[in-house]
């Protein structure tokens, strides 16, 4: 019965480390482990290779449910994704995919659909969900709620790590003068200023 089964909720802003935690948590308590972030990045790619259009709701809420997404603990090698079968975890890291992923997340019928989705990881012997809104919107009733942050500085260093591995050319400065200017916004309740009236970020 998955709907006993526990669930510890780990949110937080990008670059706060909060997927390293809520693996190495995962990997110990031996749970199941969910990154909501993958998740939404996973249907996508699968959105992508089916040549879908991404202005048919209907269309990319079959796709969501039709596409198998399975987490791998690869240890030092970090997360794999499988998508269908398929290793898409270099695809998942692409800003392509990022931009694809945010757009398919602003329709609200694909985003229902992704809720559905997402508490379907609560599985025995329990659950680690890390992501944005995991502990208020998806898993509301979770027994272990963290919001995990770090200093302006670490998460700058984190995505800037994150980003030239991936290829991408970007200027530290730059990524701290953007994080402290949304630093207000989070600690007003930043889950309020996401841009969508239904759900958060």
């Amino acid at each position: 019965m998955t709907d006993l089964s526990p669930v510890l909720t780990i949110d937080g802003p990008s670059g706060a480390g909060k997927g390293t935690v809520s693996r190495i948590v995962a990997a110990r308590l031996g749970w199941h482990y969910l990154d909501s972030g993958a998740l939404y990045r996973a249907v996508g790619v699968a959105a992508s290779w089916a040549d879908l259009d991404v202005s048919d709701p209907a269309a990319l809420v079959r796709c969501t449910f039709d596409t198998r997404v399975e987490f791998d603990d690869a240890g030092e090698a970090g997360l794999r994704v499988l998508v269908n079968g398929v290793d898409a975890t270099g695809e998942l890291r692409l800003e392509t995919t990022g931009a694809l992923a945010s757009a398919i997340a602003a329709i609200p019928e694909v985003r229902s659909a992704l809720k559905e989705r997402q508490r379907a990881f609560r599985q025995v012997p329990g659950l680690v969900a890390d992501g944005r809104d995991m502990g208020t919107v998806i898993f509301p009733d979770a027994a272990f709620k963290v919001f995990l942050t770090a200093s302006a500085e670490e998460r700058a260093g984190r995505r800037h790590k994150q980003l030239m591995e991936k290829g991408v050319s970007v200027i530290f400065d730059d990524l701290l003068r953007e994080i402290m200017l949304e630093m207000p916004v989070m600690r007003s309740g930043w889950w309020r200023h996401c841009g969508r009236p239904k759900t958060p970020c």
